[in-house]
């Protein structure tokens, strides 16, 4: 399989000047979420990633909580600059756990503040607000985070899986740089509406959970051998009937891989690339061997043959299964 050959090139994410590596790290998973952490392999992850020139890093204050953000910070100490950070706000958090939406003023005041000190900074590259809050208007959120960046504490905003009405509004008062939502061969919900209205605003692309946490990958397995902490044991997409369904689904990728000679991830992310130049997928990983497979997609060429057999392979009604459970999918702003 192939493996990262050298620095990523660079793409812009919106119109308003952010430019990025053109695949960056998701680093939620080396706290919580996707099994065991393991620290040391972690940090020699992050190592890798400044060696290749993949630095656009992803965290966020609930990802712990607040444990990703100390990491990073503790990393990055006397290497800031060689980073885009973007982290989250949008969450309450009690007693070490997520418990609520909360984006009022003042707690994305105080949630930017925690984070720039967990972070050892004193400006946030990219902030996003995590998940749209019913409670609070758009337009205060936006307002906010318009006076963060007058401030010099934020350079940019993003929001993370809004709808069309709530891009519109809040790009309205603030600028939006960035969206970041679930997209991938696997999950395609966003191509007939929301594609094409940040081409209209000038609005980059962030997709995470770009592999199908494993789908598309060859790594996964059915929900019940997942460790009762893990995300996928309660995923949908891998509980019995929808796991098999979903198996077969996703072979396509794994033969083209193997007639390329490209490790799986390579490929997917590959496709990512092509859909458009706003589009900066950020795989989530917290080992170097998959770090390496994920950055390799940048110098991978696909025809548009290849391209073609992809999406035929991966056409709407072709993945069984709710994205989320249902508690979850209540949050997703649509």
């Amino acid at each position: 399989m192939s493996a990262a050959k050298g620095p990523l090139p660079e793409r812009s994410l919106g119109s308003q000047g952010l430019r990025v590596s053109a695949i960056g790290l998701g680093c939620m998973g080396m706290s919580q979420s996707y099994g065991v952490a393991d620290a040391k392999e972690s940090v020699a992850t992050l190592e890798r990633a400044l060696e290749l020139g993949c630095l656009f890093w992803d965290t966020a204050e609930v990802y712990g909580p607040f444990a990703n953000e100390t990491l990073l910070g503790g990393f990055l100490k006397g290497r800031r600059e060689r980073v885009v950070l973007a982290t989250k706000f949008g969450f309450k958090i009690e007693d070490w756990k997520s418990v609520d939406l909360d984006s009022r003023p003042e707690h994305i005041r105080e949630a930017v503040t925690g984070s720039l000190k967990r972070l050892g900074t004193d400006y946030i590259d990219l902030l996003y607000q995590h998940r749209v809050d019913p409670a609070v208007p758009i337009e205060d959120v936006a307002g906010t985070v318009a006076e963060l960046i007058r401030e010099g504490r934020v350079r940019y905003f993003g929001l993370s899986e809004a709808g069309a009405r709530t891009i519109r509004r809040a790009h309205a008062i603030c600028p939006v740089s960035a969206l970041q939502s679930e997209y991938s061969l696997w999950e395609r919900n966003l191509e007939a509406e929301i594609l094409p209205l940040l081409n209209e605003l000038g609005i980059g692309l962030v997709p995470f959970a770009p592999l199908g946490r494993g789908f598309l990958t060859g790594t996964a397995q059915r929900a019940e051998d997942y460790p009762p902490d893990d995300f996928r044991r309660g995923d949908p997409r891998f509980a019995s009937g929808h796991y098999e369904t979903n198996l077969k689904a996703t072979a396509a990728i794994r033969e083209m891989a193997q007639e390329r000679g490209i490790a799986p991830a390579t490929l997917a992310l590959a496709w990512i690339l092509y859909q458009d130049p706003q589009i900066v997928p950020i795989p989530g990983t917290k080992r170097r061997r998959y770090l390496e497979e994920n950055v390799a997609a940048a110098s991978v060429k696909l025809s548009s043959q290849e391209l073609a057999r992809l999406d035929r392979a991966f056409k709407p009604g072709a993945i069984a299964g709710p994205r989320y459970r249902p508690e979850l999918m209540k949050t997703i702003d649509r």
